[in-house]
């Protein structure tokens, strides 16, 4: 069986210590992909990073891990660059287009809507105030991924009190 290579990203300010990214990376020896500009963000240079990032791999072993702003980094990214990868875990894609998303990003408005051209999971919180539930449900189904709600747990964050997330872990396992 061939391994599978884990990336995660980040979205804007990246992912601090109690942020169940930053344990995966711990636990699992998951792989951080490190943007040049993380509270200014720069839609082509964040998409340039992933791509060189990942170009090593053989795109069937890739799975990319993103919160927030990564989520539309990531569809961006796809609809760039046409690779077909294992597989993308999406959590609390951020709306860029919404009164409540926070200034100082460039070129990710609109969301990107494109189909994603490989498996995918979309993970949404009902309280996020980056995204609403219907939003998020509405990314999924134009990217083609399978959506999950999981209720009261704000944007799913440090602040979310999900320690290592073993559920989000398990979850991440079926791609």
């Amino acid at each position: 069986m061939l391994p599978t290579f884990y990336f995660v990203l980040p979205g804007l300010n990246s992912s601090g210590p109690r942020h169940w990214q930053t344990r995966w990376e711990e636990l699992y020896g998951f792989t951080r992909i490190h943007q040049q500009d993380w509270d200014y963000p720069d839609k082509d240079d964040w998409i340039h990073t992933l791509q060189e990032t990942i170009a090593p791999f053989p795109p069937q072993q890739v799975i990319l891990i993103g919160h927030s702003l990564a989520c539309a980094t990531i569809a961006y990214w796809a609809d760039r660059y046409k690779k077909i990868i294992k597989g993308a875990f999406l959590v609390a894609p951020s709306d860029t287009e919404a009164p409540s998303y926070p200034p100082g990003t460039t070129g990710f408005a609109p969301m990107p809507l494109n189909r994603l051209p490989f498996p995918s999971i979309v993970v949404a919180s009902s309280n996020d105030n980056y995204v609403s539930l219907e939003r998020a449900k509405y990314f999924a189904g134009q990217w083609g991924s399978r959506f999950l709600a999981l209720g009261n747990l704000g944007h799913i964050n440090g602040d979310s009190g999900l320690g290592d997330w073993p559920e989000g872990y398990q979850l991440l396992q079926t791609l």
